[in-house]
């Protein structure tokens, strides 16, 4: 019998257990007992929150890459290849090496039923012991308590920030969200978190671990200017440390602060200039990404944002509004049914000239006649599409070399246009490089 190809395994693992969330560990743990992982690395740092968690272990793992470490990040969804998802070292795991993951988390599954997610993490998990790594950085799916990845013990535990999402099962309070997300805390070990209004629970479960807490805006912080900003955090015994006239980033400086915070607990070297060069080197596909794109004989800018909750939505808006167009800023706009539409749109429809809607590539997409719809009672101009592709060259065809188009509200969005922009690359020519 032939090996399974990375595809085939994918869609093994889709069919595999009867639904798609499950949430808890008890399933998963006892296939990780079998595959006797024990600890991953020297050092593991986990982080949650309702947004800015694939920036903010970004750069994490840089701070680290910076000093020489072998990193390895687990971080999901994806957004074209399921390999996005493992790094090692910098480097997406390879469909051999993902393939050899599988089988061995596969061989050892027995009779427990596993989600799809559950058999990708433990097949990260798997890969992370195999590769000899000084550190890894593990983003949480969903929640942090009941979520796979809070299998592993943390060393740094960061939280970035707590808003209402997913309901179904976080809870509809920012109290429940909080108290999932404080679950991936170990006793006595540091914990951080990034949001100014930290809800009880979360401390309470710092409090009740006995964890050294680092909060934003007591323990650490940031200031800004138009031109640059500073950084201010504190040592595991109190000293402060900052560091001043840090270049301005595209990703947000709120994850890079935090992220600064728990790399000066990991008692690695601390040099000023390593930081600031690792800092500006991060890059991050799909968040506040920009890309050029030639398109019919001109030059067109892109905004790529996966934001697809009020609370990321809010922070988009406060971007954009520090970075105005010359000319009109066009959007291109897809979300799922789950997510609230109203929440969404309300930060970003002033800042929008024109709209273009889509259905996404799946059933759990929210039809563009509901978005069309909602942006009409906000008093918008909008277009309906069939499609993400069909959307965004619409609003190419309109744009001028002044123009911005916005492209966001999920995960799927921004992956329909990655693909597209990989087409345009072959038949037309596109600059897939950050603008």
């Amino acid at each position: 019998m032939n090996p399974r190809s990375l595809g085939e395994w994918l869609a093994y693992l889709e069919q595999l257990h009867p639904s798609a969330i499950d949430m808890g560990l008890a399933r998963s743990q006892q296939v990780l007992s079998r595959l006797a992982l024990g600890a991953l690395a020297p050092r593991v740092v986990t982080v949650t929150g309702t947004n800015g968690k694939g920036s903010t272990c970004a750069f994490v793992a840089a701070l680290l890459q910076a000093q020489g470490l072998k990193v390895g990040v687990y971080s999901s969804p994806h957004l074209l290849r399921y390999n996005e998802r493992v790094l090692i070292d910098g480097v997406e795991a390879s469909d051999e090496q993902l393939c050899e993951a599988f089988a061995a988390v596969e061989a050892a599954r027995g009779e427990v039923s596993l989600t799809y997610f559950e058999m990708g993490t433990l097949a990260a998990f798997w890969l992370f012991k195999q590769s000899a790594l000084d550190a890894v950085v593990l983003e949480v799916g969903l929640g942090g308590r009941l979520d796979t990845v809070n299998l592993i013990d943390a060393d740094i535990s960061l939280v970035t920030s707590i808003g209402v999402d997913h309901i179904d099962y976080l809870g509809d309070t920012r109290e429940s969200v909080a108290f999932e997300k404080a679950g991936i805390f170990r006793q006595g070990k540091p914990a951080l978190c990034g949001d100014l209004d930290p809800p009880q629970p979360l401390l309470d479960k710092a409090r009740e671990l006995a964890c050294p807490l680092f909060l934003r805006g007591r323990d650490f912080d940031l200031s800004s200017t138009d031109t640059h900003w500073l950084w201010r955090g504190s040592t595991g015994d109190g000293a402060v440390v900052e560091l001043h006239d840090l270049p301005l980033l595209d990703l947000p400086m709120e994850n890079a602060a935090l992220a600064l915070q728990a790399y000066l607990l990991t008692g690695l070297p601390w040099d000023a200039g390593q930081v600031r060069q690792a800092l500006l080197e991060t890059r991050i596909t799909g968040r506040l990404d920009r890309r050029v794109v030639q398109f019919a004989g001109k030059s067109v800018q892109l905004l790529l944002d996966v934001g697809h909750n009020p609370h990321a939505a809010q922070y988009l808006a406060q971007r954009l509004a520090t970075r105005p167009v010359k000319g009109r800023r066009l959007a291109v706009f897809g979300l799922l049914a789950d997510k609230d539409l109203d929440g969404v749109l309300a930060p970003l429809a002033g800042l929008v000239d024109d709209w273009a809607v889509a259905p996404l590539d799946t059933p759990r997409s929210r039809p563009a006649e509901d978005l069309a719809q909602a942006l009409t009672n906000l008093g918008a101009t909008v277009k309906s599409h069939p499609s993400v592709d069909a959307a965004l060259e619409g609003q190419c065809a309109k744009a001028t070399a002044d123009d911005q188009i916005l492209l966001f509200g999920s995960f799927f969005c921004v992956g329909e246009a990655l693909a597209w922009l990989e087409r345009q690359a072959l038949e037309d020519g596109v600059d897939g490089s950050a603008g």
